[in-house]
C-alpha cells in the first residue's frame, strides 16, 4: 500500500477542533481513501482582544488508488 500526505489549513469561526474537521471535510470532497490526520499547529486571528478565526495546520494521509 502507498499513502500520500498533503498539508492543509482548516479554518473556523468557532474552535480549533472545528477547523481540523473542516479541513478533513473539505479534503474529502476531492480526495478518496483518507486514512488519518495529524494536527501540526493551531493559530488564530485576533481582533480587539478577541479570537475571530481559528486555524489548524494539518497533514492528511490517504491511500493511493491502485495500491494494496
Amino acid at each position: 500500500m502507498t499513502v500520500k500526505v498533503i498539508e492543509l489549513v482548516g479554518e473556523s469561526k468557532n474552535s480549533w477542533q472545528e477547523a481540523v474537521q473542516n479541513a478533513v471535510k473539505d479534503a474529502s470532497k476531492t480526495i478518496r481513501n483518507i486514512t488519518g490526520v495529524e494536527v501540526l499547529n493551531n493559530t488564530a486571528n485576533v481582533k480587539d482582544g478577541n479570537i475571530v478565526e481559528y486555524k489548524a495546520n494539518v497533514k492528511i494521509a490517504f491511500k493511493v488508488d491502485g495500491t494494496s
